[in-house]
């Protein structure tokens, strides 16, 4: 196991949104922090200010090894407020709490900082989890205050930072399952067991959100690491481990392998929903805790940024003063990269599957897409991708597609199977009827088939504008068309709805 290498993917959990582009505390999109994995105090959400306590997951550990150890590493940020306090004219023991001081060519603003935590418990045996296992969390507050000088030495104010302690528990338990292979359900449960403690009165620039999230475990997720048995995927589980996978239900928090592909020794915890060995792009310089936008654009975006800006930006956060001064200094070859890089999310065209022409490089043409899928139209022949000939012998809004026994084509009816997990709105549009619009031939031999929604009541809109969904053939099932009024045509799929339509 590389548990370094599975903390840099922890990380981008651990610090996902912790500030967003244009990185400056008077930014609207700043005025909300703290997204995600946040394990709030007892009391907190009936008080309308705080997030729930506990966060839940559940995975599948083979336990054909009874000498099997466990490993568990719990991560979160502890939440830190920074006020920064002006010395009173001629009384230099009296402060006053202010948005921003001004000290020499230093601008000091009050905000909220996060100190990372990582707590181990290690060597827990696999086989004594069938009894349970519990931890208790204790994380101690602090006090801290940095007294500011001008130039000639004179207090001129002070920065005073504040955490609050946090206490939680961690309970580990292991189920055996009824399977074709010893298996069983390692269950994780984390519980911020402090109560929620609401401002004092009259306290005011803070909301009651704030005040909850400073008594709260923020970005928490779990490490596991198994030494001497393996973890199963609950994404994606061979047949003889899917039955247990369906009675498992995560609350906010979801269990992936992590590592490279193929390892089995190591699962994150996350917050934030993941596939299977997720990866840090290898172009990508540095974090920049925005989630919204590619590296590349956000970095040009950053780089658009005037000095003031900038400056303002860097008395925000440490962090963010190391995105402004990483953009400025970023080499071109570093930024080059960010421009983007091909990478093959499916199967590889077969070679047979391509067109070439004899005593010619086996170039990629739009003539199949190695998959049993043949695009029916003028496309092919072993014409180049890039010859003018090329795009006149595609027409997305006349070519057709086959599927089963189908000739798909625009106008047609598909229902929806979605299994290449591309999209996240997959989940929400599964199993759904579209339109067909488009049918379309990428130049690596591919085929992509553009559809509306049929229920949608903007699918017209949409398709005026170009605004598709995309599917691959095998993502499609056909069906047969409504009934029209007036006309007698084919009578709706079993299940659907029969009404005319006009």
């Amino acid at each position: 196991m590389n548990l370094d290498a599975a903390r840099g993917i922890a990380d981008t959990v651990l610090y996902e949104g912790y500030l967003l582009y244009p990185y400056r505390s008077t930014s609207g999109k700043n005025s909300v922090r703290w997204q995600y994995g946040i394990v709030g105090p007892a009391g907190g959400v009936e008080a309308g200010a705080g997030e729930e306590t506990t966060l839940q997951s559940h995975c599948l550990v083979e336990t054909a090894e009874l000498d099997a150890r466990l490993d568990v590493y719990l991560r979160f940020l502890q939440i830190q407020s920074r006020e920064v306090q002006a010395a009173a004219d001629g009384r230099p023991e009296e402060f006053t709490p202010v948005a921003e001081l001004q000290v020499g060519s230093t601008s000091w603003l009050s905000w909220d900082e996060a100190v990372e935590h990582e707590i181990a418990i290690l060597d827990i045996p696999l086989a004594e989890l069938s009894a349970g296992h519990t931890a208790e969390v204790a994380v101690e507050g602090e006090h801290l205050v940095e007294l500011l000088r001008d130039d000639a030495g004179a207090v001129v104010g002070r920065v005073v930072r504040k955490r609050l302690p946090l206490k939680g528990r961690l309970e580990l338990l292991a189920t055996a399952c009824d399977s074709a292979r010893p298996l069983a359900v390692l269950s994780t449960r984390f519980d911020n067991i402090g109560d929620f403690v609401p401002a004092p009165e009259g306290t005011v620039g803070v909301s009651p959100r704030d005040v909850a999230v400073r008594q709260s475990f923020v970005g928490t997720h779990l490490l596991l690491a198994l030494r001497g048995s393996s973890f199963v995927s609950v994404i994606d589980p061979p047949d003889w481990a899917a039955p247990a996978v369906a009675g498992i239900t995560n609350r906010r928090c979801w269990p992936v392998l992590i590592g490279e592909k193929g390892d089995t020794d190591l699962v994150l915890a996350s917050p934030i929903i993941l596939y299977d060995y997720p990866e840090l792009a290898p172009e990508s310089p540095g974090a920049l805790y925005d989630s919204t936008e590619i590296d590349e654009i956000l970095t040009l975006r950053i780089m658009t940024l005037t000095d003031e800006e900038k400056e303002a930006a860097r008395a925000t956060d440490p962090r963010a003063a190391a995105i402004i001064d990483r953009s400025d200094l970023m080499p071109a070859e570093v930024f080059e990269k960010l421009h983007g890089a091909l990478r093959s999310f499916g199967a590889p065209v077969e070679p047979s599957a391509r067109a070439a022409q004899p005593s010619e490089p086996d170039f990629p043409t739009i003539s199949g897409d190695g998959t049993g899928v043949d695009i029916t139209g003028d496309a092919g022949g072993g014409v180049p991708w890039w010859g003018e000939e090329m795009d006149a012998s595609v027409t997305p809004e006349k070519d057709s597609v086959r599927i089963g026994e189908v000739d798909v084509s625009k106008g047609s009816r598909v229902r929806l199977r979605p299994n290449r997990r591309a999209d996240a709105q997959d989940l929400f549009i599964a199993d759904r009827t579209a339109i067909v619009t488009r049918v379309y031939s990428d130049v690596d031999g591919g085929t992509h088939v553009a559809v509306v929604l049929e229920d949608d009541e903007m699918s017209e809109i949409h398709d005026w504008y170009g605004r598709y969904y995309y599917f691959a053939p095998d993502e499609l099932e056909p069906l047969k068309p409504r009934k029209t009024a007036g006309r007698p045509t084919d009578q709706a799929e079993p299940g659907e709805q029969g009404e005319a339509t006009g």
